[in-house]
């Protein structure tokens, strides 16, 4: 039910961030055709497609996190022992979650800091731009304690304890690949 429930949420967030990349070509290419075809432009464009193209990449980290779809190296994890295995994940987890701390108490900071101030077009408060950081540090953070969760309590199994996704050119190079039995290809 849980997991669902996150599927779900995760599926309106892809839709937020498509919506968000829609609204976000449309200012940029609409202030492009006005600015040299009429020689004028709208003005927000730009300070609103900055703040759109911050959020696309904190909502686009949440999924990234709920998918374990960052970037990371395997080198010496697939080579460990499932128990060593286990240890490197939690202690991953553990960082990760440090990481999502300090990110959530600066983007707050930041956000009650700038609470009053108001954007320079748009007149908007300045604590939407940080509230971002924010509520990728809450959702994040949520599903980092989840994984944990999980992996603590045995429920993942041996087969899944290397949780990285390899960049597609590295992975598209056969000779970087090393055999497993009898070292590079």
């Amino acid at each position: 039910m849980l997991n669902a429930f996150i599927d779900r949420c995760c599926r309106w967030i892809n839709l937020l961030i498509a919506l968000a990349l829609a609204v976000m070509v449309l200012l940029v290419f609409g202030n492009v055709v006005l600015r040299y075809v009429f020689n004028s432009g709208i003005s927000v464009s730009e300070e609103l497609s900055r703040w759109l193209f911050v959020w696309i990449t904190f909502l686009g980290a949440i999924v990234a996190v709920k998918e374990h779809g960052h970037l990371g190296t395997d080198i010496l994890l697939t080579r460990l022992p499932p128990i060593g295995k286990r240890i490197c994940l939690a202690t991953s987890y553990g960082l990760m979650l440090f990481c999502t701390w300090l990110l959530f108490s600066g983007a707050l900071a930041q956000a009650r800091i700038n609470w009053d101030v108001e954007a320079p077009v748009t007149g908007a408060s300045v604590a939407i731009f940080y509230a971002s950081g924010v509520v990728f540090a809450v959702a994040s953070g949520l599903l980092l304690l989840m994984h944990l969760w999980r992996l603590l309590s045995g429920q993942v199994p041996d087969d899944q304890l290397v949780q990285v996704t390899e960049s597609e050119e590295v992975a598209a190079i056969p000779h970087l690949h090393l055999d497993r039995t009898s070292g590079p290809k």
